[in-house]
C-alpha cells in the first residue's frame, strides 16, 4: 500500500523540481469504486503519478484532461447521497464541451483534491460548482488560444464538440492531442466566458447516478465495504456516559479469548483488536461486562430540559435589535406570543460509524465518512503531534448522515489502534449502541415568538428570544474535537465553542416588515452536540411557521393568502403561489378527518426557496394520525440535474417528517436510554407519504444550495395540519398523538 501515500511537497519544491503546472493528470481509483478483489489496488491511472493540489487558484486544482482522452474533475467536498459527484460533472463538462460519459470525479481526498473545508451548509455546488465552472471556461479558453495559434485563425472562428475543436476550415484537433504530453500552466482568472444557459445540453437535464446503480446492484460503496489484505478487526467500549472514568477492570478473560490480538487500554479508552470481526465483537462484550467505572450522573434530566433551557443565565446577543418593539406588538390589533420546543436529535445513520486507518513509514492513511477531510487532518496531527502533510485522508461515502456524525471520532480511533500495529490496516465499526449514545446531537432549542399584526392581516412586528446549544464542535485542529481524546491519560482538554453559528439561522422572519429583533441565549446543554442537517433552520422555521400559522388564523386570513400577502420578494411568493396551484388548495377536499397546513422558507434567508403542503388524516377509534401526503415547490435558481434536485428535497421532506413526529433523544442521569432503533424509532417504509416536489428553473440566475431547505417547512407544515384536522396546537416537539387534546375534537 505504499504507492498510495503521497508526500505534499510545498509549491516552491514542486515549481523547483518540475517546472509545470499540469492539468493532464488522469483518475486514481478510490477502493469504494471496485469489487471486493480489487480493493487493495489503490494504483494511479498507467503511467500517471497523483500529486497533491498545489494551489487552488490553480485550473489543475479542479480538473485534468488526462492521456486516455478523459476528464477528471476533482472537488474536495464529500459525496453524502446528494449527488454531487454527478451534478459537479455536469457542470464541468458543460463548459468543456465534453459527454458527462467521458468524466470521471474524485472527492475528498488530502492527497489530491482542493482543501474546501467541509460538505456543509447546502453549497457544494454554489462552492465547489462555481470553481469548477471557471476552472473548466479557462481550461476551455486556453485550448482554443492553442488551437487558434496552431492554425493561425481567431479563437472566436473555433467550435468545440466532444473535446475536439473544429475549424470552418474542416480542421480539427482534439484537446488531448493539442496538449501532447504539455501542462497547462494557467491560474484561473474569473474572467473566461462562461457558457451561455441557452446553449446547455447537460445542465439541466436528469443524469443517472453511478452510485445509485452501485447501491442497487449491491456493489461496494461504503466506507464499511472496505476490505484490505491482512487486515485487522477492532472494537471500541466507550465509557457508560460522557463523566464516567474507569476504575478498573480485569483483561486476563479477554486477552486469553480466540482471535484477539491486543487489549488496548489508555486511562478510559479501551479498545480490542482480533483476527475476525465478530471475535472483536465477542471480546468487546466480554470488556463491558468485566469493567467497573466511576460514575458522574448527567446533572439535568428530560424533564426538566425545557425551564433549564429557559433559566440560561448571563446576557443575550443581540442578533437584530428593533427599539419600542414589545409596544408596538402590544398595541397591535392582533398581538400573540407562543413557546416552542425542539428535543435533541440524532443522525440516526444506517450504518454505525466505520473507518480504516494504516501507519506506513511514520505517515498515516485514514479511509473515512468524515464531512471535512482537511479539518480530519489536522485535528489527526494535532492529536499524533506530528506534520499534516505526513497524514492522508480519504474520504469514502458513510452509510447516512447529513451532519457531524460519529465518523470523525471513529477515524481518529482507528489511527490510533493502526498506530499500535505499523503496516497493518485497522478496521474499526462502531456498534450501534456506540452511535447512538456518542454521536454528537442536534441541539435542543427552545422559542418564545412575539408579534402583532393590522386589522388586514399585516404584520407589524416580531420578536424572537431563542436558546441553543452549539450547532459545530466539528475537528478544529485541536485533538479534543475527538471523543476518545478525552477519554485518554492524560485526557486531552476540550473547550465548546461557536455557540452562535447556525442558531440563528432563519431565526429572523423573511417577511416584509422592519420592527423585528431576534436575541440568542447561548445554553451549555447537558448531552454532546454538533451539526445536524439545517442546523438552527429546522427548530427557527418550525416555530415561525408554526406561529405565522397562528398569526393567521387569528387573524382570519387564508395561510397561504397570509404569507403572500406579507412578502415583497417575488419569488418567495412565486412558490407559494405555484404550491397553492398544484396542491388545489381551494378547491381540495375537505372532511373532518383530515388536515392541511402548509409553511415556507428561504433557506438562511439566502439560498433556495421552499414551499410545502401537508395532509394528515386522524384515526378518532385509535387516537392516531398519519401523514399522507408532502407536496413541495423549490425554486434553486439554475438545475443542473433536476432528478437530483427532486431526490434532494424529497429526502429531506422525509426525514423531516421523521423527527417531527417521532424522534427525540432520550436520556436519564446514567446516560443515553436511546440506544437501538426501538428506543429511537424513526420513520419506517409504511409510514412514509406520497410525496411530490416541483421545480421552478431559473436558468438565467445561479445555483444554490438545496440540501437543507425542505427542513423547517415541512415540520411547520405537519404541526398546521395537526392543527387544522384536531384543533390542537402542538408547539412541543415530536407531534406524537399523545399530545393531541383528542376529547376537544367534535
Amino acid at each position: 500500500m505504499k504507492d498510495i501515500h503521497v508526500t505534499q511537497p510545498s509549491r516552491r519544491s514542486f515549481l523547483r523540481t518540475t517546472g509545470h503546472l499540469m492539468i493532464g493528470f488522469n483518475l486514481l481509483p478510490l477502493s469504494f469504486c471496485h469489487s471486493k478483489a480489487e480493493q487493495n489496488d489503490q494504483i494511479p491511472y498507467p503511467g500517471i503519478l497523483a500529486r497533491p493540489t498545489i494551489d487552488n487558484k490553480l485550473v489543475d486544482s479542479w480538473i485534468r484532461l488526462d492521456a486516455e482522452g478523459y476528464l477528471t474533475v476533482l472537488s474536495g467536498k464529500q459525496e453524502l447521497g446528494q449527488g454531487i459527484k454527478t451534478a459537479l460533472i455536469q457542470i464541468a463538462a458543460e463548459e468543456l464541451y465534453i459527454p458527462p460519459q467521458r468524466c470521471h470525479i474524485i472527492n475528498s481526498d488530502t492527497g489530491q483534491t482542493p482543501n474546501e473545508g467541509f460538505t456543509a451548509g447546502s453549497n457544494s455546488v454554489e462552492g465547489s460548482g462555481s470553481a469548477i465552472r471557471q476552472a473548466a471556461a479557462e481550461a476551455r479558453q486556453y485550448l482554443l488560444k492553442m488551437a487558434a495559434s496552431k492554425w493561425n485563425l481567431s479563437p472566436d472562428a473555433l467550435l468545440v464538440e466532444d473535446g475536439t475543436i473544429k475549424s470552418h476550415a474542416g480542421d480539427k484537433i482534439s484537446y488531448w492531442q493539442l496538449l501532447k504530453g504539455k501542462y497547462i500552466e494557467e491560474n484561473i482568472s474569473g474572467e473566461a466566458p462562461l457558457k451561455a444557459p441557452k446553449n446547455y445540453q447537460y445542465v439541466g437535464k436528469p443524469l443517472g447516478r453511478e452510485d445509485i446503480d452501485k447501491m442497487v446492484r449491491g456493489g461496494s460503496h461504503f466506507v464499511h465495504d472496505l476490505s484490505m489484505s491482512g487486515m485487522l478487526h477492532a472494537r471500541i467500549l466507550h465509557p457508560p456516559s460522557y463523566q464516567d472514568r474507569l476504575r478498573s477492570i480485569d483483561l486476563s478473560e479477554v486477552e486469553a479469548m480466540d482471535g484477539v490480538i491486543k487489549v488496548i487500554k489508555n486511562g478510559s479508552f479501551l479498545a480490542v483488536v482480533a483476527q475476525r470481526e465478530y471475535q472483536a465483537v465477542q471480546a468487546r462484550d466480554k470488556i463491558k461486562h468485566s469493567a467497573i467505572w466511576d460514575r458522574d450522573p448527567i446533572k439535568t434530566s428530560p424533564d426538566q430540559l425545557f425551564d433549564s433551557i429557559k433559566n440560561t443565565p448571563g446576557e443575550a446577543e443581540q442578533v437584530k435589535l428593533s427599539p419600542g418593539i414589545e409596544k408596538t406588538i402590544n398595541s397591535a390589533a392582533i398581538s400573540h406570543h407562543a413557546e416552542y420546543f425542539k428535543p435533541y436529535l440524532m443522525h440516526a445513520s444506517m450504518g454505525p460509524s466505520c473507518a480504516v486507518a494504516i501507519w506506513e513509514d511514520e505517515e498515516l492513511t485514514v479511509w473515512t465518512a468524515t464531512q471535512g477531510v482537511y479539518p480530519v487532518r489536522s485535528t489527526l496531527a494535532d492529536l499524533f503531534s506530528i506534520d499534516a502533510e505526513k497524514i492522508r485522508c480519504i474520504g469514502v461515502p458513510g452509510s447516512g448522515c447529513y451532519g457531524h456524525n460519529g465518523a470523525d471520532d471513529v477515524s481518529a480511533e482507528a489511527a490510533l489502534i493502526a498506530k499500535e500495529f505499523p503496516g497493518k490496516h485497522i478496521r474499526l465499526q462502531w456498534m450501534r449502541e456506540d452511535e447512538n449514545k456518542w454521536e454528537p446531537y442536534g441541539t435542543a432549542m427552545a422559542f418564545r415568538l412575539s408579534a402583532g399584526v393590522d386589522p388586514e392581516g399585516k404584520l407589524l412586528a416580531w420578536d424572537s428570544i431563542v436558546w441553543s446549544d452549539s450547532h459545530s464542535t466539528r475537528p478544529n485542529g485541536r485533538a479534543g474535537s475527538f471523543i476518545s481524546a478525552r477519554h485518554m491519560d492524560p485526557p486531552v482538554g476540550f473547550r465548546k465553542g461557536g455557540f452562535s453559528g447556525g442558531s440563528h439561522r432563519n431565526g429572523i422572519p423573511e417577511y416584509n416588515f422592519s420592527a423585528k429583533q431576534l436575541h440568542l441565549f447561548n445554553y451549555d446543554g447537558p448531552l454532546r452536540t454538533s451539526s445536524l442537517r439545517g442546523l438552527g433552520a429546522y427548530g427557527n422555521t418550525f416555530a415561525m411557521e408554526s406561529f405565522m400559522d397562528e398569526l393567521a388564523y387569528k387573524s382570519g386570513t387564508d395561510p397561504i393568502e397570509f404569507r403572500v400577502k406579507n412578502l415583497d420578494d417575488p419569488r418567495a411568493k412565486a412558490v407559494l403561489e405555484e404550491l397553492a396551484t398544484k396542491s388545489n388548495w381551494k378547491s381540495r377536499a375537505k372532511t373532518p378527518t383530515k388536515g392541511f397546513g402548509v409553511a415556507y422558507a428561504r433557506y438562511k434567508n439566502a439560498t433556495s426557496y421552499f414551499a410545502v403542503l401537508a395532509e394528515v388524516e386522524i384515526d378518532m377509534a385509535s387516537k392516531g394520525y398519519k401523514l399522507k401526503k408532502l407536496i413541495g415547490v423549490i425554486d434553486s435558481g439554475l438545475t443542473i440535474n433536476p432528478d437530483g434536485l427532486k431526490n434532494q428535497t424529497e429526502g429531506g421532506m422525509i426525514q423531516s417528517a421523521s423527527w417531527t413526529m417521532m424522534e427525540e433523544v432520550d436520556f436519564d442521569r446514567t446516560g443515553i436510554t436511546s440506544t437501538d432503533w426501538e428506543s429511537y424509532p424513526i420513520m419506517r417504509m409504511r409510514d412514509v407519504p406520497e410525496v411530490e416536489v416541483h421545480i421552478i428553473d431559473r436558468p438565467e440566475t445561479k445555483p444554490m444550495g438545496a440540501g437543507e431547505a425542505a427542513m423547517g417547512p415541512v415540520a411547520a407544515a405537519i404541526a398546521n395540519a395537526v392543527f387544522d384536522a384536531t384543533g390542537s396546537r402542538i408547539r412541543n416537539l415530536p407531534i406524537k398523538p399523545e399530545k393531541i387534546d383528542w376529547d376537544s375534537i367534535g
